[in-house]
């Protein structure tokens, strides 16, 4: 699994159907299940490393309506790892274009199911095991911390 894969992969979500996002992931679960359990531990490294490198104070503070405004008001750090979620379910192109400028984050938008493709697709899979990975980079909020080095 390299960086293209991941992509391809990524490319397979079904837009047509939003509003239910568990048939928006399945043909990328279906596509990653089809691959050695070893791909799917890498795909979930590359989504983790992709959360990771957005996860950040300039980021945070360009996601709309609840973007972060400092410590001392409410943040949602599930909202904003779900806003990144969106960015890379988007595509490459959003991607590389919201790393190179934060101003380009979605506002107002989510996508908390690509988190569960990883998971899904090793189920599907070995027909129901224990999904034993877990990702690197740490893709929390505030994980990145050179992203949060000027708030913390």
């Amino acid at each position: 699994m390299n960086e293209d894969v991941f992509w391809e992969l990524i490319a397979k979500l079904d837009w047509a159907k939003t509003g239910d996002d568990e048939a928006v992931i399945r043909p990328v679960v279906k596509a990653l299940a089809k691959r050695s359990v070893e791909d799917i531990f890498r795909f979930h490294d590359l989504l983790a490393e992709k959360l990771h490198a957005i996860d950040g104070e300039a980021y945070a503070r360009n996601i709309g309506e609840d973007s972060y405004r400092g410590d001392d008001e409410f943040f949602s750090v599930d909202n904003f790892l779900y806003v990144r979620c969106c960015v890379v379910a988007n595509g490459r192109a959003l991607f590389n274009r919201v790393l190179a400028d934060p101003t380009a984050m979605p506002k107002g938008l989510e996508f908390e199911a690509l988190l569960t493709v990883p998971e899904e697709a090793f189920s599907q899979k070995t027909k129901g095991d224990e999904y034993p990975h877990l990702a690197e980079p740490d893709f929390e909020t505030f994980a990145n911390r050179d992203g949060w080095a000027s708030s913390r």
